[in-house]
């Protein structure tokens, strides 16, 4: 077989393109350090370029990293109530801008069901707000352990056509919840979704009195924008901002009071903070509407 067919293992076991860098590279890795090394000196030598190896160090982490890497925690899980009301449910779902719920009956520790707002959606459609039963919409729930690893998480979700996992601790209880786009984003990166921004537009209304504001905003920008006067002696963005509030790396979904803003982290890793919400309080957006 020719070096211009598919990539194949060809009796080694290994696929075409790796067996081409640890030929170029003479030699094989004997452990996984040695292997990220090989990966970055062959971008470096252009058998691939930059995307491919975060791609491929992606694939390593995701072979590693376990649920409770990367879940969001239960606290900052977006639910809806079984008992809700109609009008609560759709003004739940329009806010959030997500696609897929818990449904919760008492507390959170009593998932009775996933939500997907198409199927609410279609509910409405066909039999009207009148008839309305949530338990006609609900899909079963999938239960998982804070322990699973994501690479067999995400090759259960591929296979059951899920798209969103329930974590549970040791002991019965909801901890938090994980989908297949945060497993994916573990590889390829952050995926655009109802969260991103405008290319190169760092502050962006969202609403009346909600903004979109990148983590890499410097202060000295959204005090012009806000008309305020946050401090920039420790810090030079809004993401260095709430880390600094808080004392470590936030997670997606948590909330920040300061200074008359609320601050909600829209998306980040465990590395950074790309985009937040910024609510400001109600004299600060008077303000702003006066100026608009």
């Amino acid at each position: 077989m020719s070096d211009d067919h598919p990539p194949s293992s060809n009796g080694s076991g290994a696929p075409h393109w790796l067996r081409r860098v640890l030929h170029a590279l003479a030699g094989e890795p004997r452990d996984r350090d040695e292997l990220l090394e090989l990966l970055r000196e062959a971008q470096k030598r252009d058998l691939f370029d930059k995307d491919a190896q975060r791609m491929l160090e992606g694939v390593l982490d995701v072979a590693e990293e376990q649920v409770r890497d990367i879940m969001v925690p239960r606290a900052h899980m977006v639910v809806v109530e079984r008992d809700a009301e109609p009008n609560a449910l759709i003004e739940k779902i329009v806010e959030s801008g997500h696609s897929r719920f818990p449904v919760v009956g008492e507390n959170r520790d009593e998932v009775v069901g996933i939500l997907l707002a198409k199927d609410l959606l279609r509910f409405f459609a066909e039999n009207g707000e009148a008839r309305f039963d949530i338990r006609e919409c609900l899909r079963p729930a999938v239960f998982i352990p804070e322990s699973k690893r994501l690479n067999v998480l995400l090759k259960e979700f591929r296979a059951s056509r899920n798209h969103m996992a329930i974590v549970v601790d040791e002991y019965g209880g909801v901890s938090g919840l994980i989908t297949i786009e945060d497993v994916i984003e573990q590889i390829v990166g952050d995926i655009d979704d109802e969260h991103d921004i405008i290319e190169d537009v760092y502050i962006q209304r969202d609403g009346d009195t909600r903004f979109k504001v990148r983590a890499l905003t410097r202060i000295d920008e959204f005090n012009n924008y806000f008309e305020c006067e946050l401090s920039d002696e420790e810090y030079d963005t809004i993401g260095g901002l709430i880390m600094n509030e808080l004392g470590r790396m936030p997670r997606r979904g948590e909330k920040l009071n300061f200074a008359g803003f609320e601050f909600k982290v829209l998306r980040a890793d465990r590395r950074r903070i790309d985009v937040v919400q910024v609510v400001p309080s109600r004299e600060i957006a008077d303000e702003i509407r006066q100026r608009a």
